[in-house]
C-alpha cells in the first residue's frame, strides 16, 4: 500500500532531553495537566476514501485517507449540534504521531496502530491491505487510537497530538520543527544496553518478561481462532448444501406427494438463511479478533518501555564507571602509584615521569572533569529514578486497563458464540418441525 510514506525508524525514547526542552514540552499543551482531552473535545473517524496521487519520487500511488471529525462536548451537553470540525490524513501520519509520542513520551505505554497490513487471517478473508473491509477495520482502528491517546493523561494534552486533530495543513513541518527524530535512539544503542547493564531493575525485567509471554499466548490465540473460523465457515456452508438437496429432493418429490415437498421446501429455506448468516457473524468475530490483535502490538509498547529503562540505567552505570575511573587516576596522579597495567604506566617507565608542572595541570583538569562527572551522576540518578516512578504509574495504568479491556471482550465473544450455537439448535427444531409436519 502506499501509506508507507513514513520513514521505519526503531522510536524506543529520548535520553538527552535538556532543562529547557523539558520545560518547552510542559508549555507544550492545549490541555491542564491531568485532565483528559477527551472530556473536552468528541473525536471520530468518520470514514475513509481511497486516492490517487503522486508520490515523492513522482509516482502514481493509490492510498486510502481517513476523516478525522472532532466537536467541543460542551456543545452535546447543551443541546446544540454544530457541524464538526473534519480533516484528513494519511495512515503514514498516524505512524508519524505516534513515533513523536514515543519519543516527547518513553516513560509511556503508547497506544499502538492497528496493522498496516493484515495478519492472522483464515483464508476466505481477503489479505490485500486496499480491501474495504480491511479498511473499514482499520479505520475502526484508528478511531480507537485516537481515542486510547486522547484519554490517556499525560499523551491527551500534547500540543502536537491537538493540531494532529485540528489543523490539516502545515502540522507535519510543525512535528518536525521539535526536532523529534534527532533524539529517537537507535536499536543498535538500545540492543547494546540490553546486553551490558549490570544492574537492572527485576521489576522492569520481569515486566519484559511478561510482555513476551502476552504477545506469545495472543498469537497462539489467534491462529486457533483463524482455524476455527476456516472451520466455522465450512459449517455454515454444509448447511448450504442441505438447503440444495432438499430443494432438488424437492422437485422430484413434489410429483409424487405434495404435502412432502412443502415440509422440504421450507427445512430448505431454514437452512439457507443460515448459510447465509456465516458472513455476519465471521465480520463479527474479526471485530474480536482486531481486539486481540491490539493488545498484541500493545506487547510491543510494553517492551518499548522496559527498554528504554534499561537504556536510562545502562547510561547512569556509564557515568558512574567514568567517575570512578576519573578519580582513580587523580589518587594515582596524586600519590605517584599506578595500581593496574596501563598504557600511561608503561609509558612513564619508557620515557620518564612527567614534570611537576605537567602533573598539576593533569590534576586540576582532572578536578574539573570528576566536578562535571558528579554533575552527570547525579543527573542521571534524577533521570532514571523520575523514569521508574513515571513508567511504572503508566505500566500499572495499562495493566488495569488491559485486564478490563481483555475480560470484556472474551465474554462478549463467550456470549456471541453461545448465541450462535442457539440459533444453529433453533434452525434444526425448525427443520424437525418442517419434518413432523409432511
Amino acid at each position: 500500500m502506499a501509506d508507507s510514506g513514513s520513514e521505519d525508524i526503531a522510536v524506543i525514547g529520548n535520553t538527552d532531553l535538556t532543562p529547557s526542552e523539558s520545560e518547552n514540552n510542559l508549555k507544550n499543551t492545549m490541555v491542564e495537566k491531568g485532565t483528559s482531552l477527551l472530556k473536552k473535545m468528541e473525536i471520530s473517524v468518520a470514514e475513509a476514501e481511497k486516492r490517487t496521487g503522486k508520490n515523492a519520487v513522482n509516482m502514481q500511488e493509490t492510498y486510502t485517507v481517513y476523516l478525522i471529525e472532532t466537536r467541543p462536548v460542551d456543545a452535546a451537553s447543551e443541546g446544540t449540534n454544530p457541524v464538526p470540525d473534519s480533516l484528513w490524513r494519511r495512515y503514514s501520519e498516524f505512524e508519524l504521531l505516534r513515533n513523536y509520542l514515543l519519543v516527547t513520551y518513553p516513560f509511556a505505554v503508547v497506544p499502538p496502530l492497528p496493522e498496516k497490513r493484515a495478519e492472522f487471517v483464515w483464508h476466505k478473508l481477503s489479505a490485500d491491505n486496499m480491501d474495504p473491509d480491511f479498511v473499514e477495520r482499520r479505520r475502526v482502528g484508528l478511531e480507537n487510537f485516537l481515542l486510547r491517546v486522547a484519554s490517556h493523561p499525560a499523551l491527551s494534552s500534547d500540543k502536537i497530538f491537538y493540531l494532529f486533530l485540528t489543523e490539516e495543513n502545515g502540522w507535519k513541518e510543525t512535528v518536525f520543527e521539535t526536532g523529534f527524530q534527532a533524539k529517537a535512539d537507535s536499536r543498535l544503542k538500545a540492543l547494546n544496553a540490553t546486553f551490558r547493564v549490570k544492574n537492572p531493575d527485576k521489576r522492569f525485567v520481569e515486566m519484559k518478561h511478561y510482555g513476551d509471554e502476552l504477545q506469545s499466548v495472543i498469537s497462539q490465540l489467534l491462529r486457533v481462532r483463524a482455524r476455527a473460523a476456516d472451520r466455522l465457515y465450512g459449517v455454515y456452508k454444509v448447511h448450504g448444501n442441505y438447503g440444495r438437496v432438499f430443494r432438488d429432493v424437492l422437485r422430484e418429490w413434489s410429483a409424487i406427494e405434495k404435502e412432502m415437498g412443502d415440509g422440504l421446501q421450507s427445512a430448505g429455506h431454514h437452512m439457507d438463511a443460515y448459510a447465509a448468516s456465516v458472513d455476519d457473524i465471521l465480520e463479527e468475530e474479526e471485530h474480536y479478533a482486531d481486539q486481540l490483535k491490539e493488545y498484541l502490538f500493545y506487547s510491543d509498547a510494553l517492551r518499548t518501555v522496559c527498554r528504554k529503562h534499561e537504556l536510562t540505567q545502562y547510561e547512569l552505570e556509564m557515568a558512574v564507571q567514568d567517575l570512578t575511573s576519573k578519580k582513580q587516576q587523580r589518587e594515582e596522579l596524586a600519590t605517584g602509584t599506578i595500581r593496574t597495567f596501563s598504557l600511561k604506566g608503561m609509558t612513564s617507565k619508557l620515557f620518564g615521569q612527567e614534570t611537576p608542572e605537567q602533573r598539576e595541570a593533569k590534576l586540576k583538569m582532572l578536578e574539573t572533569q570528576i566536578e562535571e562527572g558528579e554533575e552527570l551522576v547525579k543527573e542521571r540518578n534524577s533521570e532514571c529514578d523520575e523514569f521508574v516512578k513515571s513508567a511504572w504509574v503508566d505500566i500499572e495504568r495499562f495493566k488495569e486497563q488491559k485486564d478490563h479491556d481483555l475480560r470484556e471482550s472474551l465474554i462478549s465473544y463467550a456470549i456471541m458464540q453461545i448465541s450462535m450455537c442457539k440459533k444453529g439448535i433453533q434452525v434444526w427444531n425448525n427443520a424437525k418441525e418442517c419434518f413432523n409436519k409432511m
